[in-house]
């Protein structure tokens, strides 16, 4: 083990302050000379004294690290704030306010239970795009919590979740995990998509309970700060996906779903909300066209009743609308705008979608008659 290994395990037992009693204990349980300790603290030592170090040093070094690693755009708000004090740059996690954001669903419940600051795991389900996420960082924002969303994959384990070394410099370094540091922070953990992850997130179980980690690596319990708590969202319950809309979504340990308190079922907004979330995103985009944002509402809320009555195997989510409406800003053509942002439908799916918009907005040109009119 390297001097700096050595020293980081010491603090972690014992903080900055260590004396020769605590370092013969220390060897008695692993079983290596004192003089190796000795020479390995070397640098440490407390002049004019026998058998004291000061390992504070150890923090600010780790700190500066930590200062200068990038993280993983899976473990980062993408909605944050960065301050900026006398110290330097700081990261804010508490995401920005939208001002587009129009609340619907569970947001008032969810904000609710998160004024609250009680632990209260929370599973959101629902289909794509119909603002899970969104909603809980608005969420956060407008209650001014800090939020750290981890995207979860069939990959994530142990170490994405919960922290490890990483080799910097020669030596190996500790590195907390986003979990852990929501813990400490007393900061809402977002599991995004967790019905992706494969049994190695059971690793989160005693942090569901809220009691908080052990980290056997470092030998260090972690226990959560007040206003820690957890959401989870999905596409599905945790039952997988029988249909095999969402290719990829796995069976979640029974174990794991239990622990959630709560689960709110997220629907897709009514037509006269999601006019309204349509009418704020074409204002931004200076093209607001109200008739064109009804249209689109009626449009999407025909479809999705087609989809529940098993009539098409699709549906367009909020998210695909605001994606029309934003497409509509460049080419300021209604059906070119639906035309590109549904083109990753099947041809017999698509053609089925332009032709009922076609039906509900009367003053629409047809593409193959704008066609001819430009030869």
């Amino acid at each position: 083990m390297s001097s700096k290994n050595r020293a980081q395990e010491l603090q972690a037992r014992y903080g900055n302050n260590v004396t020769s009693t605590q370092v013969n204990e220390y060897i008695a349980e692993v079983g290596i000379r004192y003089s190796t300790i000795a020479k390995q603290l070397k640098k440490y030592k407390v002049p004019n004294t026998k058998g004291q170090w000061n390992l504070a040093s150890l923090a600010s070094q780790r700190q500066a690290l930590e200062d200068t690693f990038v993280a993983s755009p899976s473990t980062t708000p993408q909605t944050c704030a960065t301050l900026k004090t006398e110290q330097g740059v700081v990261q804010n996690l508490v995401p920005m306010k939208d001002a587009e954001f129009v609340p619907f669903g569970n947001f008032n419940d969810v904000k609710k239970v998160l004024r609250s600051k009680q632990f209260y795991p929370m599973f959101i389900t629902g289909l794509s795009g119909n603002g899970k996420t969104y909603s809980v960082e608005q969420a956060c924002a407008q209650l001014n919590r800090e939020l750290i969303r981890v995207n979860i994959t069939i990959e994530t384990d142990e170490d994405d979740l919960i922290g490890g070394f990483r080799l910097v410099d020669g030596d190996t370094v500790w590195h907390n995990g986003p979990v852990i540091e929501a813990l400490e922070k007393g900061a809402v953990l977002l599991l995004d998509e967790v019905d992706l992850a494969s049994n190695k997130v059971l690793c989160l179980q005693s942090i569901l309970e809220g009691k908080g980690v052990f980290l056997k690596k470092i030998g260090r319990y972690v226990r959560p700060s007040a206003g820690f708590t957890v959401i989870a969202t999905a596409n599905t319950k945790g039952k997988g996906s029988d249909d095999g809309r969402f290719v990829g979504t796995n069976v979640l340990n029974e174990a794991f779903l239990e622990r959630f308190a709560l689960t709110f079922e997220q629907e897709y907004p009514t037509v006269a909300t999601e006019t309204k979330i349509l009418e704020k995103a074409s204002a931004s985009l200076a093209v607001l066209d109200k008739e064109f944002c009804s249209h689109l509402a009626n449009w999407a809320d025909i479809i999705r009743r087609t989809f529940n009555d098993g009539g098409v195997d699709e549906v367009i989510s909020t998210r695909r609308l605001v994606h029309i409406v934003r497409a509509f800003a460049i080419w300021n053509d209604r059906m070119k705008a639906i035309k590109v942002c549904t083109n990753r439908f099947d041809d017999e799916t698509k053609q089925s979608f332009l032709e009922l918009y076609d039906k509900i907005d009367a003053d629409v040109v047809p593409n193959e008659v704008k066609d001819e009119q430009t030869v």
